[in-house]
């Protein structure tokens, strides 16, 4: 039996902050979405405190951490007197001081109580405090679907309601207009099926409006393009697929361009030049914290001024902007596209701007050849295939052929396993082959 903790929530954040903030500074680097991840916290702050329940606790809470800029992130707390078994896992720890003295502190996110007054309120839209919850109305979302909380994510955290319904929820949680909100919200109304449609959502208007999480349709049966390409013997599930997979991108590249016509991009963000020399400029800084990388840089300059010397590219417009195996969903025979969010580690203006359709061409790319090296040796040629496929199937459907534009895909190719090569140093060091290869072979082909 969990006992509600009883405690005065009148009291202001500082002061909740004096019971907690030793216990956060502990738990908060080892979670997967914080992205100072094994830095320590040098800072510690409530942004924002809202009282769900008795005994659940909803915190906006600023981190800064040593060598890397602060980040706000969303955080909810139980606070109890007991728990019972099941919810020991979660515990954070007892503060020591303080107004929560002496009570176990718990991560709320895996007590089914706490999960399910997420969904009560999502249902029945209003506020709690700072919290606006609000709702499509176009889509029926029963009471009392029990709640799972999925394993393995990293930058955010998704719970399902009976198999019905995922809730996502924005740990880092940045001010304005959220992408993955934005963006199905608009292929909604331009009628695209290839992107499940919001049903309902959260945000919060402390200190400004910011996006908390969104709930969506659950594709049950759906099985992610990386558990396709990785569990079938051969891998040919996907390989026969990955053609109209490259025509599902081609048609939420077109929905996009008529959901969100683009702006004339600033001159030297959205101009060729400006875009070979930004490329560049990552290029240098993962080349001084990765010094593998250093001998293959004049190369892959190289790669980024060939794409710039040409000048009939296509036109910029709003994309994924992180476009992988992993955000694809088979279901059924349909390819489905979800998580427009785009890099998490990237400003929010930055991942709502405009840019080259060939991004996402390239990060798919990528994919098939991650996907091929954890298949194991000897499926080179497999990946080859896909990649193949899932061009001509692109091609088929959109006003411009990447096989024509090999420069401005292999440019995009190049900026995005550089990306994956700074990744893989910080975080993964036994892949960092995988990126390092693609690099070799990128270097190699600037010479044709």
């Amino acid at each position: 039996m969990l006992i509600t903790a009883p405690h005065d929530v009148s009291l202001s954040p500082a002061q909740h902050l004096a019971s907690v903030a030793g216990l956060l500074e502990g738990w908060l680097p080892e979670q997967r979405w914080f992205a100072g991840k094994g830095l320590p916290l040098t800072d510690l702050s409530v942004v924002s405190l809202t009282e769900l329940y008795p005994g659940c606790l909803h915190l906006l809470v600023r981190a800064s951490h040593a060598g890397a800029h602060s980040g706000c992130y969303q955080v909810l707390l139980g606070v109890s007197e007991g728990l019972p078994a099941r919810l020991r896992p979660a515990v954070i720890g007892r503060p020591a001081v303080g107004p929560l003295r002496g009570l176990t502190v718990y991560d709320a996110l895996h007590d089914p109580r706490a999960t399910g007054t997420l969904l009560e309120r999502l249902r029945a839209p209003g506020a709690a405090g700072p919290l606006r919850f609000e709702r499509d109305g176009r889509t029926d979302v029963p009471a009392g679907l029990r709640p799972r909380l999925l394993d393995g994510e990293q930058s955010n955290t998704s719970l399902v309601y009976g198999d019905a319904f995922i809730l996502k929820l924005f740990r880092r949680v940045q001010y304005g207009v959220h992408p993955d909100l934005e963006v199905p919200s608009a292929l909604s109304r331009d009628g695209c099926a290839r992107v499940p449609a919001p049903v309902a959502w959260f945000w919060t208007t402390e200190p400004r409006r910011a996006t908390l999480g969104v709930l969506q349709p659950f594709l049950r049966g759906a099985t992610d393009g990386w558990s396709l390409a990785l569990d079938s013997p051969t891998g040919e599930d996907l390989a026969e697929t990955a053609f109209e997979l490259g025509r599902a991108t081609a048609e939420v590249h077109l929905a996009l361009a008529r959901a969100f016509p683009p702006d004339e991009p600033g001159r030297d963000a959205g101009s060729a030049g400006g875009l070979a020399a930004a490329m560049s400029a990552r290029l240098d800084a993962t080349a001084r914290q990765v010094p593998e990388l250093a001998r293959h840089v004049p190369r892959l300059r190289a790669v980024y001024q060939a794409a710039a010397g040409h000048r009939s590219h296509p036109a910029d417009q709003r994309i994924h902007g992180d476009l992988h195996l992993g955000q694809v969903l088979l279901d059924g025979r349909r390819w489905r596209i979800i998580d427009f969010e785009g890099e998490p580690s990237r400003p929010l203006a930055e991942r709502r701007r405009v840019q080259s359709p060939a991004r996402d061409v390239a990060g798919m790319l990528r994919s098939f050849d991650y996907a091929a090296h954890a298949r194991g040796p000897g499926h080179t040629e497999w990946a080859r295939r896909c990649r193949d496929a899932y061009l001509a199937g692109y091609a088929r459907e959109a006003p411009w052929d990447p096989r024509e534009h090999t420069a401005l895909v292999r440019a995009h190719e190049t900026d995005r396993a550089v990306y994956e090569v700074l990744y893989e140093a910080r975080h993964r060091p036994d892949w960092l082959p995988v990126p390092m290869a693609a690099i070799a072979r990128l270097a190699e082909e600037s010479r044709s």
